[in-house]
């Protein structure tokens, strides 16, 4: 996994923001209403950690099936605001053999164009072994 490459998702737009806090329901002020955000001791609008999250995940999801996460688990560690793009990579930790293929473990992060982490995460992806089109079963 170390030769693949990088994704970079941004800059992040507060219609982004507005976009997901749509798809997943959550209408804290926080991510849409800057008088609030403010007044929380923040110098702006943040995104929502999931928003990160789901981002990440997309460096999985980009190289195994989604049926093969066994594991996926995320830290939020700095907020992430409109401006920002974000940096995302996973690297392989290690690989065990187990019944039916490998447990590749990775490590994942969400870093800000300011070289900041904002999210930190780690994920346990089964590499099944697959007969081809063609071959038989």
């Amino acid at each position: 996994m170390s030769g693949d490459s990088p994704i970079e998702v941004g800059p992040i737009t507060v219609t982004d923001i507005v976009r997901f806090a749509g798809a997943g329901g959550d209408f804290n002020p926080l991510h849409h209403d800057e008088a609030v955000a403010r007044a929380a001791g923040h110098p702006g609008l943040i995104a929502m950690g999931q928003m990160q999250a789901g981002m990440l995940a997309r460096v999985i999801t980009d190289r195994f099936p989604l049926a093969d996460v066994r594991e996926f688990r995320v830290r939020f560690e700095a907020p992430v605001r409109p401006g920002d793009t974000l940096l995302l990579t996973a690297a392989e930790t290690g690989r065990e053999s187990v019944e039916g293929g490998l447990l590749v473990h990775l490590e994942l992060l969400a870093e800000r164009d300011d070289g900041i982490v904002a999210v930190r995460g780690a994920a346990v992806v089964i590499e099944v072994s697959r007969p081809r089109v063609g071959e038989g079963v």
